[in-house]
């Protein structure tokens, strides 16, 4: 049985004296099939443990509703598998760029304090979660070496009741290897965030030897672990895509690994946002501003790339470390890819043929939440009275995105987000059917605007007028339902359109989508996830695990097919910078 302990300033396993080379690698963006290599590739730049969070809302989609609960411990057992040991970070914030930063949506009330109805939402999904880290842990055979107390607290609170009670409870539940907490290395952060009698960490990307000396004034007798060591960044729709050379973050890390100090690559590897889980950001220096959904890539410039292979950045870290520990054996050359191919669309289908049924009638705009509905589309739809002029029409307090069609023509684009095609009043007249498809964009992962709601929150008005007798279609896309085709008939409004892409040796691909204005695309019934054509991505990935040999269905629902292409270009190579047109 391993052991794992903090002795001495520093940590020791097995009795002797041991440096923590860590790398993130979320086992939420990758696909299952794909962990067993990818932890061989983290392996061999050098590290020997592995990092990852638990999204409390990905496992817990409703009260008491749970979803695939043994993701953790299989991956965990994968990584044991490899010989790794891993440091698990459940929350229950997790940021992360992530919806909501791993907050259930359904939540209410104040978050992320010692409130009674937040602390009794999470100690029921402790009481489930706990347990399974617990029974991996080094004490137990397994190998869970540390685990996280709440994550980057001192960005949020100071309520040290709400700490000490995760801390105490993760205890309670069986925990017995080192807690910790992280947070950013000013004095700010950590009098926020660090817990007595618990491990501190801090989180940066360069000057390490500013913020360990700024982290000693507070814990002089900690070991020195950077636990977010940010080698890359991540990417909003609508900025340039973020990189960091090579060189100068092999230079920053070898400035941690010479002060003595443990560090966690954030992130070793990135991998993708699927489905509709990227979260947002909100600008300004208390992050209260400008709202700025990410993107579904979460490559995040990492030394092994959105598909698992080793970057350049890679090979200079894995020097670097080499420094300070033994290197295994490096990895074998990343498997080749699809070749490019032309996929025809030849199936189309109106998103209104497909959801045509309004299941709610109410007096005011309902929000997403009011619908018990976390993510996705909503329809809404009304006749404005008349007869009168053409006047204003205004959403307040949209989020995130809403296409207004009048009379079934589309008519503007409302958009919370920088959009060059967005306004924020067009004038209709009265006496005319107004439809307005709201698209959610992603919850903001951190700051104050934690926890926000979804949908327009503030009415929809025709001059000062507010528009009452709306009817309400869910659109929620939690899965991609069955299409009744047309053949390719449909040419407006927004569409779901489908091809065939026949494949003879599966394997890891790129849709680019070059041309494409906004929407979502599925392989086989499982969600990619976004794109945009303001950019950077322009390419989707696509996993091997997800393609079969033989044909394989391909759809997209493109939310302004007026000008979009009929078919799909398949890329051998990822596209993370541009606007494609």
């Amino acid at each position: 049985m391993t052991t794992f302990a903090i002795q001495d300033n520093g940590f020791v396993r097995n009795g002797r004296p041991h440096r923590v080379l860590s790398g993130a690698l979320h086992y939420f963006r990758s696909h299952p099939a794909q962990w067993p290599r990818r932890l061989s590739v983290l392996r061999g730049m050098g590290l020997n443990t592995v990092e990852t969070y638990v999204p409390w809302n990905l496992h817990e989609p409703t009260p008491g509703r749970y979803h695939d609960l043994d993701a953790l411990t299989r991956f965990l057992d994968a990584a044991a598998a490899e010989g790794l040991d891993a440091i698990v970070r459940p929350g229950p914030y997790i940021c992360a760029e992530w919806e909501n930063g791993g907050l259930p949506w359904w939540l209410s009330g104040p978050l992320r304090c010692a409130h009674p109805d937040f602390l009794a939402a999470v100690d029921s999904w402790f009481d489930v979660l706990v347990p399974r880290i617990a029974a991996r842990q080094t004490t137990r055979g397994g190998n869970v070496v540390m685990v996280q107390v709440e994550n980057e607290y001192g960005s949020y609170g100071s309520d040290h009741t709400y700490l000490r009670h995760l801390r105490d409870g993760l205890m309670e539940r069986g925990i017995d290897v080192p807690l910790f907490t992280s947070d950013g290395g000013e004095a700010l952060f950590l009098t926020g965030g660090l817990v007595p009698d618990t491990l501190g960490t801090v989180n940066f990307g360069s000057d390490a030897a500013g913020q360990f000396a700024e982290f000693r004034r507070h814990r002089p007798r900690d070991p020195l672990f950077c636990m977010e060591f940010w080698d890359g960044w991540f990417d909003h729709w609508g900025d340039r895509h973020t990189t960091r050379s090579p060189e100068d973050a092999a230079a920053a890390l070898d400035e941690v690994l010479a002060a003595g100090a443990s560090v966690n690559l954030y992130m070793a590897h990135g991998g993708t946002n699927f489905g509709f889980w990227a979260g947002a950001n909100a600008g300004g220096d208390v992050h209260d501003g400008a709202y700025r959904p990410t993107v579904t890539s979460y490559d995040y410039d990492a030394p092994m790339d959105e598909a698992g292979n080793p970057t350049p950045k890679y090979w200079v870290f894995r020097e670097v470390i080499g420094k300070y520990a033994p290197l295994p054996a490096p990895p074998p050359p990343p498997p080749a890819t699809l070749p490019a191919a032309t996929v025809p669309l030849t199936r189309s289908v109106r998103l209104t043929d497909v959801f045509r049924t309004p299941t709610t009638h109410t007096p005011h705009v309902p929000s997403f939440e009011e619908l018990n509905q976390h993510q996705g589309f909503l329809l809404h739809r009304t006749t404005l009275p008349g007869p009168r002029p053409p006047l204003p029409l205004r959403l307040r307090d949209l989020r995130d995105r809403a296409q207004l069609f009048v009379d079934g023509t589309e008519h503007a684009v409302f958009s919370r987000a920088a959009d060059p095609t967005a306004v924020d009043h067009t004038d209709v007249p009265g006496g005319v059917t107004v439809e307005l498809l709201v698209e959610a964009m992603g919850r903001i992962n951190y700051g104050p605007l934690l926890g926000e709601r979804k949908g327009i929150l503030g009415g929809v008005l025709h001059e000062r007028q507010y528009v009452h007798g709306w009817e309400t279609t869910p659109i929620p896309l939690d899965t991609l339902p069955e299409l009744p085709w047309d053949t390719g008939t449909s040419t407006h409004g927004p569409l779901f359109l489908g091809g065939t892409l026949t494949v003879t040796d599966p394997r890891d691909a790129y849709l680019d989508l070059t041309g494409w204005t906004k929407g979502v695309v599925w392989v086989n019934g499982f969600c990619l996830g976004r794109y945009w054509h303001i950019g950077p991505q322009r390419t989707l990935y696509v996993p091997e695990p997800v393609l079969h040999q033989g044909d394989n269905d391909i759809t997209i629902l493109e939310l302004h097919p007026d000008a979009s292409p009929r078919s799909v270009q398949v890329s051998p190579h990822p596209v993370l910078e541009g606007d494609p047109r």
